[in-house]
This record gives C-alpha cells, sequence and structure tokens, in this order.
C-alpha cells in the first residue's frame, strides 16, 4: 500500500459521496494504491450508513466511528494507528481540501526527502474577520513559539512518512500543531507546499471561535513541555528562587532598618513592607514544593519509548 488517506469528519453527510469519487479521480491515473480510512467523530447525521455503503462496495475504504464526539485529534490519531501505507496524507471531509494536490505533495515529499510536507491555503475563502486575521494571526504565535517556518499550521491537507504518524501522539486538541510534534519527536524536515482552498461546499463549520483562544492555550502547554516537561524544577525553581530572594531581600531591610536606624518607630507588622515580604516568601516556597513534586512525578512515571533512535549499530 502506498498512500493511506485519513478523513476526519463530525456530521458530513452531504459531502461524502463526493469527496470519495474526487479522491478516486485525482488518484487512479496514478501508479499509486491507497486506501481512505473515513473516522466517524460520533456524527448525529447518516454520515455512518454512508460510510458503510462504501466500505462495502470497494474494499480500500475503511471505516472507523466514534461513540461520540471525542475531537479531530483523536479521529486523526484512531486513523495514523490503523493506516498501512507508506504515506499517510490527511483530508478535512468538508471538501475544502483538494485531493488533486496529493500527487505534487508526495513528490516533494521524496525528491526532498522530508518528514512531513503541509499545505499551505494562501488564498483562502474565508471571513475576513472571523477566520483570515484570526488565522494569520495564530500562525505567527505558532511560528515564534516553535521554530518552525510554516504558514499554515492546521491546514487539513498533510502528507507524511509513516514513521511520522507511528512515532506522535496525537491527542487533546493537538492536531493543530502536528508539525510541531513531529519536530519535537526529532522529525526536522518539515516543508509546506502551496494549496487551493475550496469554499464550504455544504454545511455550516463545526468549529467556533473559541478555537483561536484554546489553540494559544494549547500552544502554551507545547511550549512548556516542550522547554520543562523533564525538567520542571528548572522552571520552578527559578520563580521560586526570584520570589524567595526578594521576600528575604525585604526582610532584611526591614531588620536592619529596624534595629539600626528606626528603633522607636512603629511596629514593622504596621508597614507594607512586611506583607510584601511575606507573601512573596510564601509563593517562593509554594513554587520550590511545585518543583519537586513535578520532579518526583517525571521520575517515577513509567518509562516510555517516546522517543526517535535514527541510527543503530546493534546486531540482533
Amino acid at each position: 500500500m502506498h498512500l493511506s488517506i485519513v478523513v476526519p469528519l463530525y456530521n458530513e453527510e452531504e459531502s461524502l459521496i463526493e469527496l470519495h469519487q474526487w479522491i478516486k479521480s485525482s488518484l487512479d491515473p496514478t501508479d499509486y494504491s491507497f486506501e481512505i480510512i473515513f473516522i466517524d467523530d460520533g456524527s448525529l447525521d447518516n454520515s455512518w450508513i454512508i460510510i458503510e455503503g462504501l466500505s462495502k462496495r470497494n474494499k480500500n475504504i475503511k471505516g472507523i466511528r466514534f461513540a461520540k464526539n471525542y475531537g479531530k485529534s483523536q479521529a486523526l490519531n484512531a486513523g495514523f494507528k490503523s493506516a498501512k501505507g507508506k504515506f499517510i496524507a490527511t483530508l478535512d471531509a468538508d471538501l475544502q481540501d483538494s485531493p488533486e494536490e496529493l500527487p505534487s505533495m508526495i513528490k516533494k515529499l521524496n525528491k526532498e526527502d522530508l518528514d512531513l510536507v503541509s499545505g499551505w491555503k494562501k488564498t483562502r475563502h474565508d471571513n475576513l474577520f472571523l477566520k483570515n486575521i484570526p488565522s494569520k494571526l495564530f500562525n505567527f504565535a505558532a511560528r515564534l513559539v516553535s521554530g518552525i517556518k510554516l504558514h499554515d499550521f492546521n491546514c487539513g491537507i498533510k502528507v507524511y512518512t509513516k514513521n511520522v504518524v507511528k512515532t506522535i501522539d496525537v491527542s487533546g486538541e493537538m492536531h493543530r500543531y502536528i508539525p510541531f510534534l513531529a519536530s519535537q519527536a526529532g522529525f526536522k524536515n518539515i516543508s509546506e507546499k502551496e494549496v487551493k482552498h475550496q469554499s464550504r461546499k455544504y454545511g455550516i463549520t463545526k468549529f467556533g471561535p473559541e478555537r483561536f483562544l484554546n489553540g494559544f492555550l494549547d500552544l502554551l502547554t507545547l511550549w512548556f513541555l516542550n522547554q520543562f516537561g523533564k525538567r520542571p524544577m528548572h522552571f520552578f525553581g527559578l520563580l521560586g528562587n526570584i520570589m524567595f530572594f526578594v521576600g528575604f531581600g525585604f526582610t532584611l531591610y526591614l531588620g536592619i532598618d529596624k534595629l539600626f536606624f528606626n528603633i522607636n518607630s512603629r511596629l514593622i507588622t504596621d508597614r507594607p513592607e512586611f506583607f510584601i515580604a511575606l507573601v512573596t516568601i510564601i509563593i517562593g516556597v509554594q513554587f520550590f514544593i511545585a518543583g519537586f513534586i513535578g520532579e518526583l512525578l517525571v521520575r517515577q512515571k513509567p518509562s516510555q519509548n517516546n522517543y526517535l533512535i535514527s541510527q543503530t549499530t546493534l546486531n540482533e
């Protein structure tokens, strides 16, 4: 099997048959053998019935149905686990991603020895204020934090080598940051290709404005885990040191001032510096405790092979 096409979907009954025909007409003229994996993320319409019908007519069409709506990340993860192709592509089911782009993206992946090729919807047919501008801000932040020079992190159409999707774990709402996850796992050869963006033909988008806020919060989570996930004391210990020494400095100042300069002045507890010292010392100690607890959790966590070995000299 050359290519596995993973299609996550939620309530897309109108577009599935047309998408299936579009994929076939785009790939049948090529030499690629391919499978299509539809992941029904708890749809409430007739999406699953259509998928069952398609799979009965074509053995290379697979369907996975979730018991409820778990989210796009979980759908992609299930599709990646099921995929058997040498290359794995992802498409959104709303007909806004063109399967005609896949052969040229695979060609680019092979020619440039890449791990991942992401689509770039340079010209978008979406609302300027609700989607285009927020998307540009979101992608700017993602480039800044990840260091990966992509224009469109969340583009639905991507092509991966098999090693990438079998190594990374897409969970939560991290589907927006698959290039970031791949880079963290050791796959550094990441590029993009400009693709056509189609206007939505049926239904409405399943993602509301809150996805941008959630996206930024997820980005902060990824940054923190990337920087301090294996050494939480480096983060909490630094903050604890800063807060503790600020408090200690105020305490030292109050003590010297009271003992040598203002013996008969008001009580130390009547001065605002006392409360600053008290609060910062307490916060500093709490950060230290958080760091120690984090280190204990990291060290007690069962060892997992969440790393990539590029070469080995072991003889088996």
